[in-house]
C-alpha cells in the first residue's frame, strides 16, 4: 500500500488490468459493450418472497368488504328459505273462522318438519289449501276434526267422530244456536279416505270448512300450527291442542288403487 493512499484512507481497489480495467468503469457500472466477471445483482417483482414475508395485495379493502357482505347475504338468503320451505314458517290469521282460538292479526309459527315422521291428529290446527284453491292462493287454517278411517256426522248441533260425540270447549258461542255444529249443505256424515283429514274452524257460524268442501289431502296440508307470537299483548306461548279422550281410534284404511 502507497503512502498516498494511506493518507487519504481509501481501501485499496480491485487489480484491475488490460480487459477488465477497461470494462469497470467508476461507480461500479460496467461497460455496457464489455463482459464483466462482476454481475450486477437484478431484482424482478416475480421472485418468490421469503418465508414468513407477507405478499403483497392484490385487491381493495373495500373489494374484500364488500365480497364478505355479500357472501353473508346469499347464505342467509338461502338458509332463510331452507326454514321456511322444510323446518318452520309464519302465517298471518286474515279471517275470524278460528275465533276465539286464534284472533284476525295474530301471527303464528306453523311447523313443517314434525309432520312428515308424526301424522296430524285430532284436535291439531292446521294450514292448508282447501281442494279447488290454487298452490299461491291465501291458505286456510282450520282444526282437525277427523282423521283417515273416522266416521265424522253431525247431529243436534253436534259433533261425533266413530259414535262419541266431542267435547269442544274451544268453540265461539256466538252466533246462531250459539256456537252449535250445523251442516253447510246437503251432507251431515262423511268417511274420512286414507291420506286426508276433515276440518272446521272453532267459528262454526262463520267457518267455511270441511262441512262444505269435503276432506282435506294430507299433500294438501301446509303444516302444524305451533306457536303463537305476536302481537305479545294477546298471548305468547303454544297452542293447546285437545285429543278428546274416549273416542275410538279409527279403522285403518287404505288407499284406493
Amino acid at each position: 500500500m502507497s503512502d498516498q493512499q494511506a493518507r487519504s484512507g481509501a481501501a485499496p481497489g480491485p487489480n484491475l488490468s488490460g480487459a477488465d480495467a477497461r470494462a469497470f468503469r467508476p461507480g461500479g457500472s460496467p461497460d455496457p459493450g464489455r463482459p464483466s466477471r462482476y454481475p450486477v445483482p437484478v431484482t424482478t417483482t416475480d421472485a418468490p418472497s421469503a418465508p414468513g414475508e407477507a405478499l403483497p395485495r392484490t385487491r381493495s379493502r373495500h373489494l374484500d368488504a364488500v365480497v364478505e357482505i355479500a357472501i353473508t347475504v346469499i347464505l342467509a338468503v338461502g338458509l332463510y328459505l331452507v326454514i321456511q320451505t322444510f323446518l318452520v314458517g309464519t302465517y298471518r290469521v286474515e279471517q275470524v273462522s278460528m275465533l276465539p282460538t286464534l284472533e284476525q292479526g295474530q301471527h303464528l309459527l306453523v311447523d313443517k318438519l314434525s309432520p312428515r315422521f308424526d301424522p296430524y291428529s285430532r284436535g291439531d290446527i292446521v294450514v292448508f289449501h282447501a281442494p279447488g284453491t290454487a298452490a299461491d292462493s291465501i291458505p286456510y287454517i282450520k282444526r282437525v276434526i277427523g282423521v283417515a278411517g273416522d266416521h265424522v256426522a253431525l247431529q243436534d248441533g253436534e259433533v261425533s267422530v266413530n259414535g262419541v260425540a266431542l267435547d269442544e270447549p274451544y268453540l265461539a258461542d256466538d252466533g246462531p244456536g250459539d256456537g252449535a255444529t250445523e251442516p253447510l249443505g246437503d251432507a251431515s256424515a262423511w268417511d274420512v279416505p286414507a291420506g286426508q283429514v276433515f276440518v272446521m274452524g272453532d267459528h262454526r257460524a262463520r267457518s267455511v270448512d270441511s262441512r262444505s268442501f269435503g276432506p282435506v289431502a294430507v299433500d294438501q296440508v301446509i303444516g302444524r300450527a305451533w306457536i303463537r307470537f305476536w302481537p305479545l299483548e294477546s298471548g305468547l306461548g303454544f297452542l293447546d291442542v285437545p285429543r278428546y279422550p274416549g273416542v275410538p281410534d279409527a279403522p285403518a284404511v287404505t288407499a284406493s288403487p
